[in-house]
């Protein structure tokens, strides 16, 4: 039976990139020694990495002037290493899920925090619009794509002062404006590689603006400097981003990737929008994201919720079950999802129906 990975991270990959991922383990480009055993300091290795902060840029057409980083510790860590290095006096941030608020925790260690707007009141099932931004930030803190909650800002913002944006779950799946940046950041473990590894986008005469000391392994300068090889980087999960980034290229880049996103994310939300047992969770069908779609049954079905999961299990549908706090079910659908796997998650729901 063919399984179809909607997990919501660490998720599916490309099926050529995995391969040749195994084949960089056991022997990476014939010099008889495996990627994972390597220095990352090697005349072998260094490419890797030159060739991956290359490709980053010109996928995502990144102005002079942006650095492009590797580190480890997740996006977790970037959220204390954001309002570190840039957060002078002011800092907003966007409450529009749990990974927005757990950066705003972070930051209210730093300085002062506004939260600019937010739809927690409505246990995040929409996207706030029309909200005023003071003019005074340091910076806007955004997340772009919700995963647990299922929405997602389809467009950059266009507001008055500088961005800085989590895309941990959408990057590469859209073009982004970078230029209204002052640092993109996320994990990998979406769109862009295996767990282990964060990117950072970073813009770098936003830096040494703060009186605070850093510490060296905090500072983004230190590995600016670096060139990301202040310390060991995770040398397999940089490799698996490499070949990740290439693909992305050959099957015609962010531009692309869009136009399949919302030709996968149509096909499944029409059905669930058709189908007597299901319900979207996103009030706004402007804000329902293209790569982790949300849904329940409706309450006069919500007891066959078990049954359900079971069924589509049974089908080759995998990790669709829905993040705890919002429940249902979650069909993640990042880079490598193909039609076919949106097809056929249409066609069990439509089984499942018929039962019913």
């Amino acid at each position: 039976m063919k399984k179809y990975n909607f997990g919501a991270g660490p998720c599916i990959l490309p099926r050529e990139v995995i391969e040749k991922t195994a084949s960089a383990i056991l022997d990476f480009n014939g010099i008889g020694l495996s990627i994972a055993e390597i220095s990352h300091r090697s005349k072998d290795f260094q490419p890797v990495m030159d060739e991956a902060m290359a490709l980053v840029k010109e996928i995502l057409n990144v102005p002079e002037g942006y650095s492009v980083l590797f580190l480890g510790g997740g996006a977790s860590l970037e959220f204390c290493m954001i309002p570190f290095n840039f957060l002078v006096k002011k800092a907003g941030y966007l409450n529009t899920g749990v990974w927005a608020k757990k950066a705003m925790k972070e930051a209210k260690l730093f300085g002062d925090v506004v939260e600019v707007a937010s739809s927690a009141d409505e246990n995040y099932t929409y996207l706030p619009k029309n909200f005023d931004v003071p003019t005074d930030l340091d910076y806007l803190h955004i997340t772009t794509n919700n995963t647990i909650y299922g929405t997602e800002y389809h467009k950059d913002l266009d507001v008055s002062v500088r961005m800085i944006g989590d895309m941990s779950s959408d990057i590469f799946s859209r073009p982004v404006d970078v230029s209204k940046y002052d640092c993109i950041y996320g994990g990998a473990q979406k769109n862009l590689s295996m767990a282990g590894v964060t990117f950072i986008i970073i813009k770098d005469d936003v830096l040494g603006r703060v009186q605070r000391e850093i510490p060296t392994m905090l500072d983004y300068r230190t590995h600016i400097k670096k060139g990301s090889m202040f310390n060991t980087p995770p040398v397999v999960p940089i490799y698996t981003a490499l070949e990740n980034l290439r693909w992305i290229k050959a099957n015609g880049g962010v531009e692309a990737m869009e136009k399949l996103a919302k030709e996968r994310a149509d096909i499944v939300y029409d059905e669930i929008d058709r189908n007597k047992l299901f319900r979207g969770t996103v009030k706004c069908e402007e804000d329902r994201s293209y790569m982790n779609i949300c849904f329940v049954l409706n309450d006069e079905y919500a007891d066959l919720q078990d049954e359900f999961f079971k069924f589509a299990t049974e089908r080759g549908m995998v990790g669709i079950k829905g993040h705890r706090d919002v429940g249902g079910f979650r069909a993640s659908c990042y880079n490598a999802m193909s039609v076919e796997g949106c097809k056929a998650l249409v066609e069990t729901m439509k089984e499942f129906e018929a039962k019913h």
